[in-house]
């Protein structure tokens, strides 16, 4: 059985698990758009604090895992979840003090990677997705469809972080199937 983690490539599908993620849970559908919008892992994503993307255009952060410094625009549209979610949902229920941190779970613990895997499972199976579903889902997603519609295997390198274009373009889940598609349907 493959065990590895996929990227979401239905459109469709993202819309309605944004719009089933908007209805029943403010917090976790800013951690999935923020998860598809920027391709963060959900480790840094969690790390973020209030004062991190409170009232921001850029996001500026050090990577969990390599190290490495990143700084990035944050878009329109996360821009917007975030403040209606500090607003109308962070506000209601714990301090906005700007060193707290941005997603916190019930006893006010900062959210682990455990419980963002749970209700993403849980939401993609409500869809029916019958993918190898993982945190790193969000982040393969964003890579898929930034490819997508850029075309830019070298500039989503540098983004991910990645040592090789051969290691994006397996990472994001570009297959056999699409460079075959691709082939056929390119004629000069």
């Amino acid at each position: 059985m493959n065990n590895i983690v996929e990227p979401i490539k239905d459109r469709k599908k993202l819309v309605v698990i944004e719009k089933l993620l908007e209805k029943t849970n403010k917090r976790n559908h800013l951690i999935f758009v923020f998860g598809i919008n920027t391709g963060l892992r959900v480790s840094d994503i969690l790390k973020l604090n209030i004062a991190d993307v409170e009232e921001k255009d850029y996001l500026t952060l050090r990577e969990k895992k390599t190290g490495k410094y990143k700084k990035f625009p944050i878009n329109k549209k996360l821009q917007k979840l975030i403040k209606d979610y500090l607003k109308n949902v962070r506000s209601k229920t714990y301090s906005l003090d700007a060193e707290e941190p941005l997603f916190v779970g019930k006893k006010h613990k900062r959210l682990s990677s455990s419980q963002v895997y749970r209700f993403l499972k849980d939401v993609c199976k409500k869809v029916g997705l019958k993918i190898n579903i993982g945190t790193h889902t969000m982040r393969k997603t964003y890579g898929f469809f930034n490819y997508k519609q850029f075309g830019d295997v070298a500039l989503l390198q540098k983004i991910l972080n990645h040592s090789s274009p051969s290691i994006t373009m397996r990472y994001i889940g570009i297959d056999q199937e699409e460079i075959d598609y691709t082939y056929n349907n390119f004629i000069l």
